[in-house]
C-alpha cells in the first residue's frame, strides 16, 4: 500500500470495531484511536511519511519486525509493546486489518469485563450452524 493508503485502510478497520473512537489529544497531526479511553492505534505523518502505530504482544512484536521490513519498533512508544507500519512496502490490506484488530483486542482484554464492548476470546469468530 502506497502513501496514505495504509492509514486509510487502518482507519477503515478501526472504524468498524465496536466502541472505537477517533480522538486528537496530541493535535490534528495525530489520529488516536481509543476503545473505552485506551489507545489501540495512532496515525501520523509527522515522521515525514504516513505511519500507523499499533499495540502488539512483545513476542509478536519482535517476530513481526524480523519478518517484515515495513514493520518497525513503535514510533514514540514502548518498543516491546508497540509496532509501527510504514507505507510503500509489501503489507497486504487483509494483514493490516488483522494487525489493527489484534491491537484493539489486546486493549479490550485489559479492560474490566463490564467495560468490554466485545468478548475478546470470541470476537470475529464465525458461528457455524
Amino acid at each position: 500500500m502506497h502513501g496514505s493508503e495504509l492509514q486509510d485502510r487502518a482507519a477503515r478497520r478501526a472504524d468498524e470495531l465496536p466502541g472505537a473512537e477517533l480522538t486528537h489529544p496530541f493535535g490534528e497531526e495525530w489520529d488516536v484511536y481509543k476503545v473505552r479511553g485506551k489507545v489501540f492505534m495512532l496515525q501520523t505523518g509527522a515522521t515525514g511519511e504516513p505511519i500507523v502505530t499499533l499495540k502488539a504482544r512483545p513476542e509478536d512484536s519482535q517476530s513481526l519486525r524480523e519478518a517484515f521490513p515495513d514493520i518497525i519498533p513503535g514510533y514514540h512508544m514502548n518498543k516491546r509493546h508497540w509496532i509501527s507500519l510504514k507505507p510503500d512496502g509489501e503489507l497486504e490490506p487483509a494483514f493490516v486489518d488483522d494487525l489493527v484488530t489484534e491491537s484493539y483486542l489486546l486493549v479490550v482484554e485489559g479492560l474490566p469485563k463490564r467495560l468490554r464492548p466485545v468478548d475478546p476470546a470470541v470476537f470475529g469468530q464465525r458461528r457455524d450452524g
